[in-house]
């Protein structure tokens, strides 16, 4: 039995970068007083084609999507935004406090090719704030991925950000958009063809070589921005400016998803050579209304936990764990014995291993050199019966003998002073 294509196991052996970059996210989220939510992975379609868009790659061909046994049709999250927004509207958590501000972490689920650093099981950090309208909580939003990236070693970090509009200054835009896209129809793939009546900003974000040439010069949002809209992004670029945050602005950036209004970036590094993008967001004002909810400002990120990874083990690598202290029993007296002080070893933050299986003394240390323990405790019929339990230091080779009446604290004090 193999794993599905697109899918992999994270092995014991390279979980320890992943659980630092949990535990650095954690710490920098409660900071900036960010509270974990936890999403079901399965949600009705109905919920991510209305917010992500009908005419997007993921909802025309990436989802995971089936039905059930009552015929309703239930799709794997592709996404997390769609999902949080549900459950604010859902349990009305905007009628205590409209302001809320979530994190989560956790898998998606894309049918994409598979390839490196792209599965179709992914796992993504994401971050999301509701009801506030402010240019501030976009800065800060940008400032917090800076710093998470930052603190985990990244370098030659610079965020790319856009202006998106809104409904009142979009309409002009896609209107000089599709002008320019007529005179490039003989150029632009089949998927950008159909994309030009439902959708034609989506053809900005097309992947394909020859459709990027040919939309190159293209209009930018910045040209059609309202008033409104001019202010908003002007304040970000300020802001970001004091802040020391490197920002390039381009306007080719619009993300793939349909409900994007006003800032949209990515946060791309220089640490594997070349460019490479490794988190993006932005506003969706309007999502939390679309979805039956009150008017309400909403804006949020995702980072790629995966590629994220990728980026790290090229800069830093794992930490063994090392383990304090093997028992070596020999006989079952021995064993009984050793089972009870590992579980009291444990506890007290002493990492402990032992072998049940009756091995012989050179089988054990054998084991013990493997597992590369620092101690190892030697307990036979002789060492019991003379009440002198050996305590061998696997780097100098010295031997201590351990009474059993006072073994575990003494245990407790040699190990934990070293």
């Amino acid at each position: 039995m193999q794993t599905i294509r697109g899918f992999r196991d994270i092995l014991p052996e390279t979980i320890a970068l992943w659980q630092k970059v949990e535990k650095e996210a954690k710490r920098l989220f409660d900071e900036f007083g960010f509270k974990e939510i936890r999403i079901p992975v399965l949600e009705k379609t109905e919920l991510f084609a209305r917010s992500i868009g009908e005419a997007t790659d993921i909802v025309e061909k990436e989802m995971y999507t089936f039905d059930d046994r009552k015929g309703d049709k239930l799709t794997l999250r592709p996404e997390a935004t769609a999902s949080i927004v549900r459950s604010y509207i859902q349990h009305k958590m905007y009628a205590s406090d409209p302001v809320r501000k979530f994190f989560m972490i956790g898998p998606m689920f894309r049918r994409e090719r598979p390839q490196k650093g792209r599965y179709r099981q992914f796992y993504q950090i994401d971050v999301e704030v509701f009801g506030i309208e402010s240019a501030y909580i976009d800065t800060q939003l940008i400032f917090l991925l800076t710093e998470l990236f930052k603190r985990l070693g990244l370098t030659g970090l610079s965020a790319h950000i856009n202006s998106l509009g809104c409904p009142d200054c979009r309409p002009s835009f896609q209107a000089s958009l599709l002008k320019f896209l007529e005179s490039k129809k003989d150029r632009l793939c089949e998927n950008c063809l159909r994309r030009m009546d439902k959708n034609p900003l989506r053809i900005l974000d097309c992947k394909v070589l020859d459709c990027k040439n040919a939309i190159v010069d293209a209009p930018s949002t910045l040209d059609h921005l309202c008033p409104a809209c001019t202010g908003h992004f002007e304040t970000v670029k300020k802001t970001l400016e004091k802040q020391g945050v490197d920002f390039i602005i381009d306007k080719s950036l619009v993300r793939g998803l349909d409900y994007y209004t006003r800032t949209a970036w990515e946060i791309q590094t220089t640490t594997l050579g070349a460019q490479s993008s490794v988190a993006g967001g932005g506003r969706y004002d309007g999502l939390v209304q679309e979805l039956g909810g009150p008017p309400t400002p909403g804006i949020g990120f995702a980072i790629g936990f995966d590629r994220l990874i990728e980026v790290m083990e090229q800069i830093e690598t794992p930490k063994e764990i090392s383990l304090d202290l093997f028992i070596a029993p020999l006989g079952d007296t021995a064993l009984e014995k050793a089972y009870q002080w590992s579980c009291e070893l444990n506890p007290a933050g002493i990492l402990t291993e032992l072998d049940f299986r009756g091995k012989s003394m050179k089988a054990l240390m054998k084991r013990a050199d493997k597992l590369k323990a620092r101690y190892v405790l030697i307990a036979g019929d002789d060492e019991l019966a003379k009440d002198a339990i050996v305590l061998r230091n696997m780097t100098t080779k010295d031997q201590v003998s351990l009474k059993i009446e006072t073994l575990i604290r003494e245990l407790i004090k040699i190990i934990k002073s070293k």
